[in-house]
């Protein structure tokens, strides 16, 4: 397996080879915890720079933690706090440069320095959230956004919920 970063005039490339392998992972199963487990493993192996990847799942009106790779997390965030809860308030990916500068940041790892959270709709109902973290500054760009949301739409075409 490779790395993003090992490549980066082939970032996208690499994006897109991703994609098919989640494709291929998930292809036959219809069960979302064992897609959101093998998609958190998968990103968890192709990304480098993290330490933490994951999902928060909806329930009873609040996220509640999922399949992830790192260490222990957050169990429950209440939708408007935090980087996932916003990002679920506002329903759009939100990228975060620096977690300290983000107003009511919540520090499940205080080796996290920068996040991006995409939310996950299928067919118009909130699912959850994909959360990765990175204990980097600014980690997170425009690209690793696009190619995110990708994956994170792919995921949802194949959801079973």
């Amino acid at each position: 397996m490779f790395k993003v970063e090992s490549y980066n005039a082939n970032r996208e490339n690499n994006y897109q080879l991703l994609l098919k392998q989640l494709k291929a992972l998930l292809e036959g199963e219809t069960n979302p915890v064992a897609n959101f487990s093998n998609a958190s493993a998968l990103l968890n192996q192709f990304l480098d720079r993290i330490n933490w990847v994951g999902f928060y799942l909806m329930e009873d009106g609040e996220l509640v933690l999922g399949p992830f790779q790192g260490l222990p997390a957050c169990v429950r965030i209440p939708v408007g706090k935090g980087v996932c809860g916003t990002a679920v308030s506002r329903m759009e990916t939100i990228r975060v440069a620096d977690v300290h500068q983000f107003p009511g940041h919540i520090a499940c790892d205080a080796a996290s320095q920068s996040e991006i959270v995409i939310p996950m709709v299928d067919n118009g109902k909130l699912v959850g959230v994909l959360d990765i973290d990175s204990p980097e500054k600014d980690r997170f760009d425009e690209l690793d956004q696009r190619m995110l949301e990708e994956f994170v739409s792919l995921l949802m075409n194949l959801y079973k919920g």
